[in-house]
C-alpha cells in the first residue's frame, strides 16, 4: 500500500457514473416494476453503497476510508439506465474508487436483476467524472 501518511485530511469528493444499456422492453417492465425480482433501483442503490463501504476488502491495496457520505442515483432512459454514484470522506487519499466501486456494483446488481428478461444487456462507461478535494 501506498504511504500517506504525510498528507493533511482533507475533505474529499467522488462522482463515477457508468451505463446498462438494454433493451426498451426491459425499461418498461423496469418503470413499471413488473420485473421477477422486484424494485431493481432500490436494491442496486443498496447495493452500491453496501459495495462503496466494502471498497477496500474488494480492491488489494486501496486505503480504508471512513466514509461520510454515498449516494446513488438512476437515471432511466429509453434504452439505459445511467448510474451515478458520489462517495464523500475525510481523509488523506481520494475517495474515487469507492464511488467506481459503487457504480459496477449497483450496475452488476441491475444487471442480475434484470437478466431474466434481457439477455442482451451490456454494462460499461464506468468512469470518474469528477474529483474535489480541499
Amino acid at each position: 500500500m501506498v504511504d500517506v501518511g504525510h498528507k493533511v485530511t482533507e475533505r474529499r469528493r467522488a462522482v463515477a457514473c457508468g451505463e446498462l444499456k438494454c433493451h426498451p422492453d426491459t425499461i418498461r417492465a423496469l418503470q413499471q416494476k413488473a420485473l421477477p425480482k422486484g424494485d431493481v433501483l432500490t436494491v442496486a442503490k443498496l447495493a452500491g453503497i453496501q459495495a462503496a463501504k466494502r471498497t477496500d476488502e474488494l480492491i488489494p491495496l486501496c486505503h480504508s476510508l471512513p466514509l461520510d457520505g454515498v449516494d446513488l442515483s438512476f437515471q432511466v432512459d429509453t434504452d439505459r439506465i445511467v448510474i451515478r454514484a458520489e462517495a464523500s470522506t475525510s481523509a488523506k487519499t481520494g475517495v474515487e474508487m469507492e464511488a467506481l466501486t459503487a457504480v459496477a456494483v449497483a450496475g452488476l446488481t441491475l444487471y442480475d436483476m434484470c437478466k431474466a428478461v434481457d439477455k442482451g444487456m451490456e454494462l460499461g462507461a464506468i468512469r470518474v467524472v469528477e474529483k474535489i478535494k480541499g
